[in-house]
């Protein structure tokens, strides 16, 4: 099974971005009072046993309806998002970072997998998805008469 990486966009370019942190010896973001942390996309384990490939991706703070799974053209993508919640009448932040969050990570499937039968669940904070593999056709065996 391949993996396409996925790159977060940086806010500002990566050289000016690298200079300033080289320079001042911390983020960029810091020097300008804002604390703009890195997004990255979550991480997956790919285990394969003798019957199927499971698939497990840690995706905390999400609930089953944030993801989405979706097969096109051998390729598996998950994707989630989950959006901020309007702030309360009463409500006055000091500092607040929670925000709209989001994700894709797509995975290539090989020949050898059903994907018809993709299985796939979440439970504390890890989804689950399993990927059997199609059952290989054997060539049946014959008598040829000769005439």
């Amino acid at each position: 099974m391949l993996t396409i990486k996925n790159r977060p966009h940086n806010n500002l370019p990566s050289p000016l971005g690298d200079l300033m942190s080289e320079f001042l010896g911390r983020d960029i973001g810091q020097v300008f009072g804002t604390n703009e942390l890195k997004r990255t996309v979550p991480g997956a384990n790919i285990v394969e046993r003798e019957q199927e490939f499971e698939l497990l991706l840690l995706a905390p703070g999400y609930t089953k309806q944030d993801l989405t799974l979706n097969v096109e053209d051998d390729l598996l993508t998950i994707s989630a998002e989950k959006k901020d919640e309007a702030l309360q009448e009463n409500e006055r932040y000091t500092r607040r970072e929670f925000s709209h969050s989001a994700f894709s990570r797509s995975f290539t499937l090989p020949d050898t997998v059903d994907s018809t039968a993709i299985e796939a669940s979440y439970s504390d904070g890890v989804l689950s998805v399993r990927i059997p593999k199609a059952e290989i056709s054997k060539p049946k065996a014959r008598t040829i008469s000769i005439s």
